[in-house]
């Protein structure tokens, strides 16, 4: 393990996409991501690589879809209201089968709302972010190291599946400071034969698109999309566990709030409340398995979040309704503390016993 050095989590973000070979960034300045790219200004001229504030977030999308189709590791980064500005550009670079790495620093909505951390998109991001039937893989990180980490991971699962992978952060992740480690464990990017870099004479031509007139093809492309997501599914689930094999109260929560839920969690154990917390890692695939096992033995789930109930729906899906599923929540840029979460426990267990 290397010396840790301290940075802001969108400065961790930055630099671990650099060192996981992106040499490509297009995007455009929003509060509470604004760093990402201010970092990448002063970076990538330095390193041959290419650095360009784009005239609006709709044209930073699409010079990411430019730089995909010719098989480059490529990254964006926008907070709230500038994705729903890229959400046509997603759902082109799904519909063409682009791997790329987008990073949602999250700020309170809906609108322009204000520019404190929030976790509000959570819809926008499991559900697609654009038209028509698609997924990205998000990453839910909860600490400066994991924006790191779960940088290079997504360059990697976005290059395995052809598929775009999102960073999905709360904005006190993007401003935080953290000791980090860069000695980050890298795979090369793997050969990309359909991608657009020119023949030599020696190939067909390779074409990327989005667009297929022929329902038939259409229905078939969506069909083998999907058998690809169940793949995913099925082996790039993550998630974290914190006490919950005895647990009779099961938290989830994922980034500052998981981080705020784990205090909870110490300090109901004190008073003789067995509570315990399920992190989600990746918030799409979602992982069921864990919530499934935990309803065979826990009373109820509380599920934390900074916005005004998203996550719970796939919880309330994820345990099939076997157990009482409530919220704690605060929105508009506000954060529960240890002691509003601790509170909303003592409540589901029925009071201190």
């Amino acid at each position: 393990m290397s010396d840790k050095i301290l940075m802001k989590g969108n400065e961790a973000i930055a630099e671990a996409a650099i060192i996981a070979g992106c040499r490509h960034y297009f995007g455009y300045p929003i509060t509470p991501q604004t760093e990402i790219a201010a970092y990448m200004a002063k970076k990538m001229p330095k390193i041959g690589g290419t650095f360009l504030q784009a005239e609006s977030e709709i044209a930073a999308i699409n010079m990411v879809y430019g730089v995909a189709s010719a098989g480059k590791r490529v990254m964006t980064s926008s907070s709230s209201p500038g994705v729903s500005l890229k959400g046509e550009g997603l759902s082109y670079l799904a519909g063409s089968d682009l791997p790329s790495l987008i990073v949602n620093v999250q700020r309170g909505g809906p609108g322009l709302g204000g520019i404190q951390p929030s976790q509000s998109d959570y819809f926008q991001s499991t559900r697609g972010g654009g038209h028509g039937d698609y997924h990205m893989i998000v990453l839910a990180p909860a600490s400066v190291q994991e924006m790191a980490e779960l940088t290079v991971k997504g360059f990697e699962l976005a290059d395995t599946y052809r598929m775009t992978a999102m960073i999905l952060a709360d904005g006190t992740m993007g401003q935080m400071m953290e000791p980090v480690s860069l000695d980050l464990d890298v795979k090369p990017a793997p050969e990309k034969p359909w991608a657009t870099t020119g023949t030599g004479m020696a190939r067909e031509h390779n074409i990327v698109n989005s667009l297929s007139l022929v329902p038939e093809e259409l229905e078939e492309l969506n069909f083998k999309r999907y058998d690809r997501y169940k793949v995913i599914e099925e082996n790039e689930t993550m998630y974290e566990e914190y006490k919950v094999e005895d647990a009779d109260i099961v938290l989830a929560a994922f980034g500052i709030a998981a981080r705020v839920s784990k205090n909870a969690v110490d300090e109901a154990r004190k008073m003789g409340i067995k509570a315990g917390l399920i992190r989600p890692i990746t918030l799409w695939p979602f992982p069921k398995a864990p919530f499934k096992a935990a309803a065979e033995h826990a009373k109820a789930f509380i599920s934390v979040e900074l916005n005004m109930g998203q996550m719970i729906e796939d919880v309330i899906l994820a345990t099939e309704s076997k157990r009482p599923v409530t919220l704690c929540n605060r929105a508009g840029g506000m954060i529960p503390d240890p002691k509003q979460v601790l509170n909303s426990i003592i409540e589901v267990n029925g009071g201190i016993q």
